[in-house]
């Protein structure tokens, strides 16, 4: 019997047209993200200036890198929305598209005459996305917010930093990130959705909420115990050994969530001591003495280098690892082998490295290029020619 062979796999999103009118960071880092899963993406810009982050430093050769690593495998047409002519082109896309991304403060795309509402009635079919600080509800909602305001008001700035410390900002924009992240997964599932009744439904998307949906257990911890969660560190809150430890040239991380790991440790730090001595027996104790904890092994790490220690902790199965600059981490062989740093080859800034794709496709090869980061309105007379029938208004 001659088995029939299985249908090679395609991008998870191919065929799937978004219509992207954010910009800057959170509605750009989730279109990226669909991007990166195949599919087609058309940035629709303010014509002159486009996308906010296109003037964003560094540059190299008068293109912003920043707007660079977010915008790859994307194309652009610039459309004033106040002019009738190109409101007009507007309204051609939408009538192919599957999706629309915005992350305006709420009550702007009413303005413009393109709220959920209105859409919803001339496009049943089309998915809107929404990305705003606080969302269509509640008593914030028509607030501006950038992502260092969601952060303190999220709750995840009194968890960083050392105990005592200044307040600390988690070193990404992680407030715009989270939101992107979870307007994609609820995009994702508003199109698995539309599959079965063929209406589209909108997202929406709130950084606040998506710092709060991130506290872990701080929000369910402090609930039952009265206990206001506060900074530690690289340190857990509830596991030790877990956080940065001091070795001869640095700093190594070692995560040993249980006690065989910690006898594991102990067995790579050469302290047998470490497991009898009763003020680490169990995890709770270790807890509790762990600035006894921390003195002991980092005398034990003091003795060789961060090199040194990997080698013995990972040869003895403990989770473990450095602490990279981002030289380090582009350079690491694990991240090389996943190709999670890519080339793009860029014809005005030439090559530039952009991170890669995470989400990885069994039996899909991996993409180790992507296309370039677009100029303002490069596609238009592509995106006429599909769209709109013609390429009347092109850019010359």
């Amino acid at each position: 019997m001659v088995e029939t062979p299985l249908p090679t796999p395609t991008p998870l999103l191919s065929g799937v047209t978004i219509i992207d009118l954010s910009r800057v960071l959170a509605g750009p880092f989730c279109t990226m993200t669909l991007a990166n899963m195949g599919a087609r993406v058309i940035k629709v810009e303010i014509p002159g200036t486009g996308d906010d982050s296109r003037a964003f430093g560094p540059f190299a050769d008068g293109k912003s890198l920043y707007f660079s690593a977010i915008n790859c495998n994307k194309e652009s047409i610039a459309l004033n929305l106040k002019k009738d002519e190109d409101r007009a082109i507007f309204e051609k896309l939408l009538e192919k598209a599957d999706v629309l991304v915005e992350n305006y403060r709420p009550g702007t795309m009413e303005k413009l005459g393109y709220g959920w509402d209105t859409l919803h009635a001339r496009y049943p079919h089309l998915i809107y996305g929404a990305a705003s600080g606080f969302g269509d509800s509640g008593p914030y909602s028509k607030r501006a917010a950038y992502d260092m305001v969601v952060q303190g008001m999220g709750g995840i700035i009194s968890l960083t930093g050392y105990p005592g410390g200044r307040p600390v900002r988690v070193g990404i924009s992680i407030g715009d990130i989270t939101a992107g992240l979870y307007l994609a997964i609820g995009l994702n599932g508003a199109l698995f959705q539309r599959a079965a009744t063929g209406v589209g439904s909108k997202i929406d998307v709130a950084m606040l909420d998506c710092q709060v949906a991130i506290m872990e257990d701080a929000i369910t911890a402090y609930d039952k115990t009265g206990e206001v969660p506060s900074p530690h560190g690289t340190r857990h809150p509830s596991i030790a050994p877990f956080q940065a430890y001091k070795a001869s040239d640095g700093y190594v991380v070692i995560a040993a969530g249980n006690d065989h790991l910690f006898n594991l440790t102990s067995q790579a730090l050469e302290e047998p001591g470490l497991v009898t001595d009763p003020r680490f027996a169990t995890n709770e104790l270790r807890h509790e003495n762990v600035d006894a904890l921390e003195d002991e092994m980092e005398k034990a790490l003091s003795k060789n280098t961060v090199a040194y220690w990997l080698d013995a902790l990972t040869a003895k199965g403990v989770p473990a690892g450095p602490i990279n600059d981002i030289p380090h981490m582009i350079a690491d062989p694990q991240v090389q082998a996943r190709h999670m740093v890519v080339s793009v080859q860029d014809k005005v800034a030439g090559e530039i490295k952009v991170a890669g794709n995470p989400v990885k496709v069994v039996g899909l090869p991996d993409a180790k290029t992507f296309s370039p980061p677009p100029q303002l309105d490069e596609h238009r007379a592509a995106i006429l020619a599909q769209f709109v029938g013609s390429t009347e208004g092109a850019a010359e």
